[in-house]
């Protein structure tokens, strides 16, 4: 159960109250890719907040290099160089396991192991750590195929999908606590009906780690309540109603509702003139796309134009926390996806309490 306060938060709150939980329940992410300046920094403000203990993969005379040339120290930040890893023969054998019972053609394992996505999944999938991070210096499709190839999936999500988390301050409506998460903004090109439910349900729950609240989950179209009559729209509806079945029978403290165009999804004026009855309407704290298209181009559009900041991407349907970053990533980017996948990774561990994760 979570401890956090159901008082209102803004954005910048909500990343502090997430900075207190980890300060009590610290965790270890892995970076896949820490010959990087950016993720030596972040690693290095993680420690000085005292609420993760970064552990970086790479090159350990590089990365000492970088953080030297910058002045930035490296105190607390463990260091590994997947081939020269305790490690590295233990998680070859994993490997043929893995290929072994799942049928999978993965080369040689000695090559696998050393590619540093590889590593740091595995160190996820077997309890060395926490949490993973990467992509910030790889091609997202290079970052996703060793997670799918070395962490279990979750058997009652279909597939596995991105939750983007973006937050501005500065910005009206932009969730109803300053905080605003988009999915599935990075996998699933064209989600059906149960594919749709279910990333409303799972985004659903991530909110309400996060916001220690009842969320509200909008299904979001080019039409509000059937006053567009086309396939797109019903399919939205259709999972939207589907999803509120599930979470009735689950008792999850999640309101859904769909299909909601945009404004009316988190704007309680426009709500209020294009839905009768509609004046007391919160703003959403989630938005789940139709697709690809309409989530990917939202999540640009709010970053690149708007100014919001966003926190990476959160992959969910996996059986341990991980989470993308973009080539483009900043610092900050990076520090607040290590905080969140970093609480995720919290009530992971709240879930499966006599696991070894």
């Amino acid at each position: 159960m979570s401890d956090f306060s159901t008082e209102p938060k803004t954005g910048n709150n909500v990343i502090r109250h997430l900075l207190e939980q980890l300060r009590r329940h610290p965790k270890r992410v892995v970076f896949t890719e820490g010959e990087d300046i950016r993720v030596i920094e972040a690693a290095a403000r993680l420690v000085r907040e005292e609420v993760v203990a970064p552990i970086l993969l790479g090159n350990r005379e590089r990365i000492r290099a970088l953080a030297a040339q910058h002045a930035i120290p490296l105190t607390f930040i463990h260091i590994i160089d997947p081939p020269l890893s305790s490690d590295f023969g233990l998680f070859c054998q994993r490997v043929e396991n893995i290929a072994r019972y799942r049928t999978l053609q993965l080369g040689q394992p000695e090559e696998i192991v050393a590619r540093p996505h590889y590593f740091g999944a595995l160190m996820v999938q077997y309890g060395q750590a926490d949490a993973i991070v990467g992509g910030n210096q790889a091609l997202p499709a290079a970052y996703f195929r060793a997670l799918h190839h070395t962490i279990k999936p979750l058997s009652a999500v279909p597939k596995i999908f991105c939750v983007s988390i973006l937050i501005g301050p500065h910005l009206n409506h932009l969730g109803g606590s300053g905080i605003l998460l988009l999915a599935d903004s990075g996998l699933i090109s064209n989600p059906d009906v149960p594919e749709l439910a279910s990333i409303a349900l799972e985004t659903g729950k991530l909110a309400r780690h996060f916001l220690g609240r009842k969320p509200f989950v909008a299904m979001v179209s080019h039409s509000t309540k059937g006053n567009a009559e086309s396939m797109d729209a019903r399919r939205m509806a259709a999972a939207a109603a589907l999803a509120q079945a599930e979470a009735s029978k689950q008792f999850l403290e999640i309101d859904i509702e769909g299909e909601l165009q945009a404004d009316v999804a988190l704007d309680p004026e426009a709500a209020e003139v294009k839905l009768p009855g509609a004046h007391t309407r919160r703003t959403a704290d989630v938005l789940v796309f139709p697709n690809l298209d309409a989530a990917h181009i939202a999540l640009k559009l709010l970053q690149h134009v708007a100014g919001a900041q966003t926190y990476g991407r959160l992959i969910l349907g996996l059986s341990r926390p991980a989470a993308q970053v973009p080539r483009t990533a900043t610092v900050e980017t990076l520090f607040g996806t290590a905080v969140a996948i970093a609480v995720e990774a919290i009530k992971f561990h709240q879930i499966y309490p006599d696991s070894d994760f």
